[in-house]
């Protein structure tokens, strides 16, 4: 494997280090099928050549054995079988007497070789393979009788068929195999280009992205339902996510640098007035520092909403609230700031806990009941019903406050936004208490429903999941 690794190297393709290892997976492959086949065919061939050599010495043991006491040439011809399979494998069959005298040869093609039989072994068939004439050959040496003689049968059996079919057969597949080997790097090339396309695309995204931003982006057209389709799909959707989250951050930053500006020019006013005149009058400074103040505080609340909503936190799956407790500790708050309002709860139904953290929903139960006093002409009233039921709770919140309008209705929740009408009211916040309130709701899968009518008020309707 390290190998393979150092012919990959690091600064090639994807394309070629692809093509490279196709050949090489394929030739390895190749090569160890063909090492196989090989050596059976070997094996097989070899096998089946002795057994050629034996089959002969075996025919010509019992032609001579059914001979009488003489036999001659002629007779041996019109045996054509056995003499045609001698000459055309090309045998050379010798007959000797046990003084190592030839009797008798048929077709010489091969040099005679030496008996080496020993007496222990005159009954059985020896078979070795020996060189000839610097030919590889197999030599069968056995006991022959014919008639009242007796003698040694040697049959030479040459293998230069059977090599030159072991060459034919290695050629044939060097050639096969080096043509299977090109067509594998082409096919790999080209499925190469057809796979890794996407992938070039989702590259040149990246770049066109970091160098023009999201002005300029490509559309995939690779819709196969594979892991490449399920890269390019999951890229889409988190350039989206970043897009919009980009989007949103330029918002942020503009609105929170319009909104900070304002608190900081004051402050900034104020402070040179005091350098000004201040020193001196005690009423300028008294004044100059409680508007400061009251811009430091504003300023300070507002940065604290703004890293609610860049938190995020994880929700907590088992979070439980007890909204009777809640509601009390929302409402003592609320009566020590806003002592002129008058707060009702009235509760119905069984007690249950909904799947939300007492800290979370006391943030959102404080940002709708203080804007529904904040953004009032009249006493403020706030009416808050609560009615458990079996799968859910549902709070609503009623105000009698100078409502919104049907079309800034759709708006309220968005960060930094709020109503002409509010703003001419001293008392106006963040403009983003609204927005952390549908964070929450959403991070703790609240649904909240608004209706409301300019002059008598607006109504919050909450519905809490529970356990």
């Amino acid at each position: 494997m390290k190998k393979i690794k150092e012919l990959l190297p690091k600064n090639q393709s994807l394309k070629k280090k692809w093509t490279i290892s196709t050949a090489i997976v394929i030739f390895i492959s190749y090569a160890v099928i063909c090492s196989v086949i090989y050596i059976a065919l070997y094996s097989w061939l070899i096998q089946n050549e002795e057994n050629n050599a034996i089959r002969t010495a075996d025919d010509l043991t019992s032609f001579f054995s059914s001979q009488d006491n003489s036999i001659s040439i002629q007779d041996f011809q019109r045996n054509t079988g056995l003499s045609k399979a001698i000459v055309n494998q090309n045998q050379t069959v010798r007959i000797f007497n046990f003084d190592g005298y030839e009797v008798l040869q048929i077709n010489n093609v091969n040099s005679a070789l030496p008996l080496d039989i020993t007496f222990e072994q005159m009954d059985d068939l020896i078979v070795s393979k020996k060189q000839v004439d610097r030919e590889e050959v197999f030599v069968v040496n056995k006991v022959v009788s014919i008639g009242n003689f007796t003698g040694i049968l040697q049959l030479i059996h040459p293998l230069s068929t059977f090599h030159s079919m072991m060459e034919y057969i290695i050629t044939t597949m060097l050639i096969a195999g080096f043509g299977a080997i090109l067509m594998a790097g082409f096919m790999g090339y080209y499925l190469a280009n057809v796979l890794i396309r996407p992938l070039q695309d989702l590259r040149d995204s990246m770049l066109s992205i970091q160098k023009k931003g999201f002005e300029d982006k490509i559309n995939f057209t690779y819709d196969a339902d594979d892991e490449i389709g399920d890269l390019l799909k999951l890229y889409v959707s988190m350039m989206e996510d970043l897009e919009n989250s980009f989007a949103k951050q330029q918002q942020f930053v503009s609105d929170a640098s319009h909104e900070l500006r304002t608190p900081i020019q004051a402050i900034e006013g104020h402070l040179s007035l005091i350098q000004r005149w201040g020193k001196n009058d005690p009423d300028v400074l008294e004044e100059s520092l409680n508007t400061s103040l009251v811009e430091v505080t504003r300023m300070k609340k507002m940065i604290e909403e703004l890293l609610d909503l860049a938190r995020k936190e994880e929700r907590d799956l088992e979070a439980m609230a007890n909204v009777k407790n809640v509601l009390t500790s929302v409402m003592d708050e609320l009566h020590i700031i806003y002592p002129e309002a008058m707060l009702n709860i009235v509760e119905n139904g069984k007690v249950k806990q909904p799947n939300i953290t007492e800290n979370a929903l006391a943030q959102i139960l404080r940002n709708i009941i203080e804007n529904g006093i904040r953004y009032n002409e009249k006493t403020p009233i706030i009416d808050i019903d609560v009615h458990y039921l079996t799968e859910s709770i549902f709070i609503t919140i009623k105000d009698n406050g100078i409502g919104i309008s049907k079309d800034n209705l759709p708006f309220i929740f968005d960060r930094f936004y709020r109503v002409d009408v509010s703003r001419e009211h001293n008392g106006g916040g963040t403009g983003l208490g609204l927005s952390i309130t549908k964070m929450l709701a959403e991070k703790y899968q609240t649904e909240i429903e608004v209706a409301s009518v300019l002059g008598k008020g607006t109504t919050f309707t909450l519905k809490f999941n529970v356990f």
